[in-house]
């Protein structure tokens, strides 16, 4: 499981830098324009030349409209500023035909420029309460598009998770249902320690977290705390340990039965 880091400044992101060694993906968003809130250009760049050469920087577009040359544009201009990891929040998408018709947009935009860079399309575990694209159609619309990866995420912050709104054996459902598509599956949403075992169990591909490396658990107030970001990882590698040690302890058993 990767672990995606999300600070919303450069001076954050030189934080994450001193944690580097953590964390795998640094990805750059700016928290008051919403869950999944576009920073600017020039803050994208700036990040890409603190983080090391070997740390790929992801860029979320917003939480956007259904205006798919709009998103196309604006994808493209986070590829330009250096990100490879490309997130689009599908918030003004009503049905997946829509959704489809904007990630493809994004698609074709970001990898004519760089046919490397990693598409995310990413929806909500609260869907219900903003009116967009159901959680489980986010796989379905990922393939149909050509992206990379689909993601779930909480638009709104209110101190609500990710399982308050998918539960487990449904967040298992979507990873289930992205890797028979072939494609990564990322949970977000105010991720703390206490989930790692359940994300680790049900294969997630990425987690991804702000305020639980966050000084107080803030994310809007509280800054990330190097020791926070290496605390959490440490966590996610004991889960990891644990689960590979209780399917090689499966398996042997079921070969000894067979």
């Amino acid at each position: 499981m990767l672990l995606l880091i999300s600070p919303d400044s450069v001076e954050e992101a030189r934080d994450c830098v001193k944690a580097a060694e953590h964390l795998d993906i640094v990805d750059v968003k700016r928290p008051a324009e919403g869950s999944l809130g576009a920073n600017f250009p020039w803050v994208i760049r700036e990040i890409r030349d603190a983080v090391p050469a070997d740390k790929p920087v992801s860029a979320t577009v917003g939480d956007v409209p259904y205006k798919p040359g709009t998103v196309a544009q604006a994808a493209l201009g986070a590829a330009v500023s250096g990100a490879t990891y490309i997130k689009v929040g599908l918030y003004g998408c009503a049905t997946p035909e829509q959704a489809v018709e904007v990630m493809r947009g994004v698609v074709r935009a970001v990898k004519d420029f760089r046919p490397d860079a990693f598409v995310v399309a990413s929806g909500y575990a609260d869907a219900h309460r903003i009116g967009c694209v159901n959680p489980l159609s986010l796989p379905d619309i990922a393939r149909r598009s050509g992206s990379d990866a689909a993601m779930l995420d909480t638009a709104i912050k209110d101190g609500t998770r990710l399982f308050d709104h998918v539960p487990p054996d449904v967040c298992a459902e979507f990873v289930r249902l992205a890797h028979e598509a072939d494609l990564l599956a990322a949970l977000a949403g105010s991720v703390k320690v206490g989930d790692l075992g359940v994300l680790t169990g049900i294969g997630t591909d990425i987690v991804g977290v702000r305020g639980a490396v966050c000084e107080r658990g803030d994310r809007d107030t509280g800054r990330i705390q190097p020791h926070l970001v290496a605390a959490f990882r440490a966590e996610m590698d004991r889960h990891a340990r644990e689960h590979a040690a209780t399917n090689t302890v499966t398996v042997t058993a079921v070969n000894a039965a067979s």
